[in-house]
C-alpha cells in the first residue's frame, strides 16, 4: 500500500482517537445515569444466580462472535493466517472500528493491518472488500424476512405500519436502502464486472462536483479489479463458509443483548416469538447506528438504546445499566484490549521489517 495510506491507518489508532470516543460514550452514559437513574429502582434489582447466568451467556456469545469473525478471516485468507493470528487480528480490526466513525468503519486500518502480515496486496484487498459484501448481504436479506415475520413493530416501539412513519422510521428505511445500494455496487464490482465499475466511478468524478474524490475513486476502481482477479474461481466453496461465519458473528452480536435484557427484566417472556421480535428490533437499531458519524457510534448507540427498547425494558435505571454493560462488552472492552495488543503487534511489524531490510 502507498505510504500515505499507511500513515493514515497508523493515525487512525492514535491516542487521541482512543480518548475521543471514550469521552463521548462516558458523557452520554453519565447524562442518562444522572438524569434518569433512581437508586430505589437499582436496589430492587435481584442480584441472583438468574442475573449472573444470563449475563454469563451474554459474555459467551461475545466470545462466539469474536471467534466467528476470526473463522471468517481464516477462511478468506485461505488458511494463510494461523488460528491464533486470526484472533489477534480481529481484536485489532475491532479496535480500529471502535475508534473510527461507524459510517467509515475500520476498513482503512484493516487494509494496513493485513498488509503487514506478508499477504499479497491482491489478497488483502479482496479480504476487506469481501467482508464488506458479506456483512451487507446479511442485513439486506435478513431484515425483509424479519419484517415479514414480526411487522413494522421491529423498527421502533408502537409502529404499526408504514403509513405512520416518523423520523426514526424514515432513518431506518434510508439507511437500509443505502446499505442495499452500496452492497450491490460492491457485489457488482467484486464478482461481476470490476472494470465496468472502475469506468463508472472515474466518469462520475470527471464532473466538477465530484472532482475532489477523483483520486480515491481511481484507487477504489483499481482495488476492485485487483480483488476480483484474486477471487476469480473461488466460488461457493469459499463464499458459503465465509457467509455462515458472518451470519453467526452478527447473530451473536444481537443475541448477547437479548440475554442481557432477559437478565434484568424478569417479567419479559423468554419464548421464541418475543425474543425473535426483540432480536429484530436490535438488528433494525444497528442499521441506523451503522451510519453514525461518531467513532464506534459512541453516544448515538446509548441514545438509541434508551428510546428503541422502551417497550422491552421496564424502567430507565435498568435501561442505563443494561446499556452500560452492553457497550462495555462490545465496545469499551475492544478499545482496552486493542490498546494492549497493538503496541506489541507494531513492535513485531517493525522488527520483521528491519530483519527483512538487513537481509
Amino acid at each position: 500500500m502507498p505510504n500515505k495510506s499507511n500513515e493514515e491507518a497508523i493515525n487512525s489508532i492514535g491516542l487521541s482517537k482512543i480518548v475521543f470516543p471514550i469521552i463521548i460514550g462516558i458523557l452520554v452514559v453519565a447524562y442518562f445515569v444522572l438524569r434518569k437513574f433512581k437508586w430505589s429502582e437499582f436496589q430492587s434489582i435481584p442480584w441472583t444466580d438468574y442475573v449472573y447466568f444470563w449475563v454469563g451467556l451474554s459474555l459467551l456469545f461475545l466470545i462466539i462472535r469474536h471467534l466467528a469473525y476470526a473463522t471468517r478471516l481464516w477462511i478468506l485468507s485461505e488458511k494463510e493466517f494461523g488460528w491464533l493470528k486470526c484472533i489477534e487480528l480481529i481484536f485489532i480490526w475491532e479496535f480500529s472500528s471502535a475508534v473510527s466513525p461507524t459510517a467509515v468503519g475500520g476498513s482503512a486500518a484493516a487494509l494496513f493491518v493485513l498488509s503487514q502480515e506478508k499477504l499479497p496486496t491482491a489478497r488483502v484487498t479482496a479480504i476487506v472488500l469481501y467482508t464488506a459484501v458479506l456483512d451487507t448481504i446479511f442485513f439486506v436479506f435478513t431484515l425483509p424476512l424479519l419484517l415479514l415475520m414480526f411487522g413494522t413493530h421491529i423498527i421502533r416501539p408502537g409502529l404499526v405500519g408504514f403509513s405512520n412513519l416518523d423520523y426514526w422510521g424514515y432513518s431506518f428505511l434510508m439507511a437500509y436502502v443505502f446499505m442495499a445500494m452500496y452492497g450491490s455496487v460492491f457485489f457488482y464490482g467484486l464478482f461481476i464486472k470490476p472494470e465496468g465499475l472502475k469506468r463508472v466511478v472515474i466518469w462520475l468524478t470527471s464532473f466538477s462536483l465530484f472532482k475532489r474524490w477523483r483520486e480515491k475513486a481511481i484507487k477504489l476502481g483499481d482495488d476492485f479489479v485487483i480483488a476480483s482477479s484474486e477471487m476469480a474461481g473461488k466460488g461457493l466453496a469459499l463464499g458459503l463458509p465465509a457467509f455462515l461465519a458472518t451470519a453467526i458473528a452478527w447473530s451473536s452480536r444481537f443475541i448477547l443483548l437479548n440475554f442481557l435484557i432477559i437478565a434484568f427484566e424478569r417479567n419479559l417472556s423468554i419464548d421464541l416469538w418475543t425474543q425473535g421480535a426483540l432480536y429484530s428490533r436490535l438488528e433494525s437499531m444497528f442499521v441506523i447506528m451503522a451510519f453514525s458519524p461518531t467513532p464506534g457510534s459512541a453516544g448515538v448507540a446509548e441514545i438509541l438504546f434508551n428510546g428503541f427498547l422502551s417497550d422491552y425494558i421496564s424502567n430507565e435505571t435498568s435501561s442505563s445499566l443494561i446499556a452500560l454493560i452492553w457497550r462495555f462488552f462490545t465496545y469499551y472492552a475492544y478499545i482496552i484490549i486493542g490498546a494492549i495488543i497493538i503496541p506489541n503487534w507494531l513492535r513485531k511489524v517493525v522488527k520483521n521489517k528491519k530483519k527483512k531490510s538487513s537481509q
